[in-house]
């Protein structure tokens, strides 16, 4: 079977990091903007202009009070027109992707199946010894705790008077 040419470009890798503020971890200004301008010429999307020009906005409070985040800044959030419009390419990603995974998996059953298979065994060693490195640190964890509590452990001495109440009447 072939590999579709937008399926290799997804597996290629790219050149350079954006730096700004990502949606769906992908850079707002170097990619949705663009991207989304020119879907809007093409008639493909209809992203308002104001969206595409101020992607960036101050988030309100229910009461209209500006919004601070728990370190005292302000909270800036994406325009909702810009993040929609990703949460539908999220998804028709998502779709694309089980999509191509079914046609290979009815078209090339048994290697798909011999490459699973490969997976789980190359895989078998890795889980097997992070589940042994887990235990060991659990096991460590809990004698630290009782070490560390006296009425879990004695260390040789004997375990401490229960306190008297005095003044106490019956």
């Amino acid at each position: 079977m072939d590999v579709p040419n937008y399926i290799a470009a997804l597996l290629q890798p790219q050149a350079g990091k954006p730096t700004g503020r990502k949606v769906w971890s992908i850079d707002l200004e170097t990619v949705w903007l663009p991207f989304f301008t020119a879907t809007n010429v093409v008639k493909a999307t209809a992203i308002p202009a104001e969206a595409l020009g101020a992607p960036l906005r101050l988030a309100y409070e229910r009461d209209g009070q500006v919004r601070f985040s728990p370190t005292g800044r302000p909270v800036i959030r994406v325009a909702k027109e810009i993040s929609d419009q990703v949460k539908v390419v999220r998804e028709n990603f998502i779709a694309n992707l089980q999509s191509f995974t079914g046609q290979v998996v009815k078209k090339e059953k048994d290697a798909y199946k011999a490459e699973l298979e490969a997976a789980y065994k190359a895989g078998a060693p890795i889980v097997a010894k992070d589940q042994a490195e887990l235990d060991a640190a659990l096991t460590a964890i809990e004698a630290e705790k009782v070490a560390m509590t006296p009425e879990l452990s004695t260390n040789g001495a004997t375990p401490p008077a229960e306190p008297e109440l005095v003044g106490a009447t019956a």
